[in-house]
């Protein structure tokens, strides 16, 4: 009833607000932070540890839905999933706490925050499901509400780029469907948790191969990672700050968790014959990401490049097919959704205030003039660069330690060579950030400033929605293990059938 309950709740809450007249728009906004409440508070109860898979097994709801190819309403959790379902309700439920200080043109909260709950539908049920092709309509439900998200609360080119959003992701999508029919007309079946105990027996090497390139392409471009990531910079610079933080914190991880939970339990020999070429385009990702953020003057661009350098740490972690691997890999996206999240909220805050996220227009002197704001922006950055002590830090070390020491069937002068590179990658990271953070928050405000009205800080109500993420950003960083531990027994369940 839990795992049916965290879909349930927001797909009756956005059926609710979408029914809601549009003059009651203060009570919209106070019905999409009471779902999201609830919703988050049931996947709370997830966290039993019979429930969360404490070691390593499933648990379902698993229901015939389509009898004649034998499709099932299959529903799981387990270590893998439970930390990016929690990270999803809690981010959906800032989220719409931010709607109640801020909504941007044209308003009608009623129907943004329905939009918001179909998504958490389609997010939430992409980490549950437990069937092939219902993983694949919950992978895709998201992309209408994300599209109307961007397109009509979005910036002047809102349009423009939710389009290229749906084109790109469209080509994903169809990518990922031939990957998971390929799987099917091999195996005979759907079942995701019979696939992941099969180990790939009884699908031809030359078939895995096939089926883990395509399942690879289709979910690389909803991570994204390099070269298909070039939708992403426009997303984010025309996406409210909701559907950035959303994006951001939770989408681009769908792409990561459907390799560790799909491609690599199912079609093992393929992840083994092509992991060096992820190993190769994740640094990669992380060189062209680090080295667009010093040509970037706009805010949200930086943040959006920086995305793609980290989650190029991500797939490095995924691509050594070892146990640190796959554990930096799952926290790296956890601090990533925190962090990033945190910075977009800020970032978004700053823009509402000046009309604009480009640097220059900004100005220096945040600190002093926005001490509040200045400081959420500041410890965000900080914890994105990879300082220790804060959440950052774990998955990209761990990620580099992992490449330093592969699974034994991979080539480890390759990897060695691109542990080297991609910590090189961090090191630049610390670079523009702090250039960032010396442009923006340090330094006298410009002189324009004196002469200008006041401009508030950061609001209560801001506050509630970010002081959240700010404190698990440091949680995270002193005790890793909050996720580790979650995170190991199934992990360890899944290593043990790799290869090598």
């Amino acid at each position: 009833m839990i795992l049916v309950g965290v879909l349930a709740l927001p797909a009756l809450g956005a059926l609710l607000l979408a029914l809601l007249p549009a003059h009651l728009d203060r009570s919209a906004r106070w019905v999409g932070v009471a779902v999201t409440a609830a919703t988050f508070l049931v996947s709370l109860a997830l966290l039993d540890g019979r429930s969360s898979g404490a070691k390593g097994d499933w648990q379902h709801v698993d229901v015939r839905w389509v009898p004649a190819i034998d499709l099932r309403f299959h529903l799981g959790v387990d270590g893998i999933s439970l930390p990016l379902v929690v990270l999803t309700t809690l981010l959906t439920l800032l989220c719409a706490i931010y709607t109640v200080h801020s909504l941007p043109a044209p308003g009608r909260a009623g129907t943004m925050l329905a939009l918001v709950l179909v998504l958490e539908v389609g997010m939430v049920g992409t980490f549950l499901a437990r069937d092939l092709l219902l993983f694949f309509v919950f992978f895709e439900v998201v992309l209408a509400p994300m599209y109307f998200l961007i397109a009509v609360w979005g910036g002047p080119q809102a349009r423009h780029a939710a389009t290229k959003f749906v084109l790109y992701t469209l080509l994903g999508s169809v990518l990922l469907l031939v990957g998971l029919l390929t799987v099917y007309a091999a195996a005979g079946t759907l079942d995701m948790v019979a696939l992941a105990h099969a180990h790939g027996s009884g699908i031809a090497r030359s078939t895995q191969g096939a089926a883990f390139l395509l399942l690879f392409a289709g979910l690389a471009v909803k991570s994204p990672l390099w070269p298909v990531h070039t939708w992403l910079p426009d997303a984010h610079t025309e996406a409210p700050t909701v559907g950035s933080v959303l994006l951001a914190g939770v989408l681009l991880k769908m792409g990561t968790y459907g390799l560790i939970r799909v491609a690599l339990p199912i079609v093992p020999a393929g992840a083994e014959r092509f992991a060096p070429l992820l190993a190769v385009l994740a640094v990669a990702g992380i060189g062209v990401g680090t080295l667009a953020c010093f040509t970037q003057t706009d805010l949200k661009r930086l943040v959006a490049y920086s995305s793609v350098g980290h989650m190029g740490f991500v797939l490095l972690g995924i691509s050594t097919l070892s146990e640190v691997g796959v554990q930096a890999a799952l926290f790296g996206n956890i601090a990533h959704g925190v962090i990033t999240s945190l910075l977009f909220f800020a970032v978004g805050g700053i823009k509402e205030r000046f009309r604009t996220s480009e640097m220059a227009a900004i100005g220096g002197g945040l600190a002093k003039r926005l001490p509040r704001l200045g400081a959420l922006l500041t410890l965000a950055a900080v914890a994105s660069l990879g300082l220790p002590g804060l959440a950052g830090f774990w998955g990209e070390a761990f990620a580099v330690l992992a490449a330093y020491r592969p699974a034994a069937s991979l080539d480890r002068t390759l990897y060695l060579t691109l542990a080297v590179l991609a910590a090189v990658g961090a090191a630049l990271a610390a670079a523009y950030f702090l250039r960032m953070l010396r442009s923006v928050v340090a330094g006298p405000p410009p002189a324009a400033a004196q002469h200008a009205a006041a401009v508030p800080d950061a609001s209560p109500v801001e506050l509630l929605a970010w002081a959240p993420l700010a404190l698990l950003g440091v949680v995270l960083g002193l005790y890793p293990a909050l996720v580790l531990d979650l995170t190991k027994p199934a992990v360890a369940l899944l290593v043990t059938a790799l290869p090598g």
